[in-house]
């Protein structure tokens, strides 16, 4: 086993403490039991995202920690892993009756980080958010329970409108990686090029791109509520939560015309509590 996995002994309340995420927000209306399940899932998903976004690592040893990290998590499903996270995991995918594959597409998601920096068009980016993000969203759904199975293509839809939403808010960030996950099909059609991008060029095109690219993160969010049904709604609060604040913070980068080079667009701690009590209140008072 690699020493770049260095988490051993850490538990899922210490994996989730240490990273800043709306994780926690989400998850404030649900049980102890479940919230504890989600909390692991999160942590196998943090430090997948962890080991290729290793700045002290060069792509071999990234490969082979990635690779050594999947080889654990097959391992642990046989309970012969010496990593507590992943026994944990294990416990929760039996419980929760959680399909391995889904754990498994996490890692291809983590794999094509690892080896693309581009994505010549929306379908390649689109395989890319599936599997680095809807899969999170099938993991999930879950452990909060369903009984209508178009909750699948909610997590699925989602996931990619999160995901593109991420993206957008962190052109700059990942930029200064060597990474441009906006489609270079898009770039040619707004007249931006690579470099624009990688030397942070805020223009009218850049803004026409963006403007177009928050536009197609919109139609996944109307994807998603569509495929949300009635009777879901209150088992779906966490995910609903997470879709509120990353709506919010879709609607900040459109109001700032799209200028997320100036400075990171953020979401107040205030903010993303004063959303996650909105989406429970409006709920109760709508079925009491």
């Amino acid at each position: 086993m690699s020493d770049a996995i260095n988490i051993v002994n850490d538990s899922a309340q210490q994996i989730v403490k240490k990273s800043k995420t709306n994780f926690m927000y989400s998850t404030i209306f649900i049980g102890p039991e479940k919230q504890e399940a989600l909390k692991v899932i999160y942590s196998f998903c943090r430090h997948s995202d962890d080991i290729v976004d290793d700045e002290q690592s060069d792509f071999d040893t990234k490969k082979i920690n990635l690779d050594n990290w999947r080889n654990e998590f097959l391992n642990s499903l046989k309970g012969i892993s010496k990593i507590k996270i992943l026994l944990d995991l294990k416990d929760v995918i039996d419980k929760y009756k959680i399909h391995q594959d889904i754990f498994l597409d996490l890692l291809k998601g983590m794999e094509m980080d690892l080896l693309k920096n581009r994505y010549g068009n929306s379908d390649e980016l689109k395989t890319y958010c599936f599997y680095a993000a809807s899969t999170v969203g099938l993991m999930t759904i879950e452990v909060f329970g369903y009984k209508d199975k178009a909750i699948k293509e909610y997590a699925v839809n989602l996931g990619i409108a999160l995901q593109l939403t991420n993206i957008l808010r962190d052109v700059k960030k990942d930029a200064s990686k060597g990474r441009i996950y906006i489609p270079l099909d898009d770039l040619e059609r707004f007249g931006c090029t690579e470099k624009d991008i990688l030397e942070s060029r805020y223009s009218s095109n850049f803004a026409d791109l963006m403007k177009y690219e928050c536009e197609i993160a919109r139609s996944y969010y109307k994807k998603a509520d569509a495929f949300l049904v009635k009777s879901e709604k209150g088992r779906m609060l966490s995910a609903r939560i997470m879709e509120h604040i990353y709506f919010r913070l879709l609607k900040k980068i459109e109001k700032s015309d799209y200028n997320v080079f100036e400075k990171r667009i953020r979401i107040s701690k205030f903010r993303k509590i004063f959303l996650a009590y909105g989406v429970f209140l409006k709920y109760k008072l709508l079925h009491s």
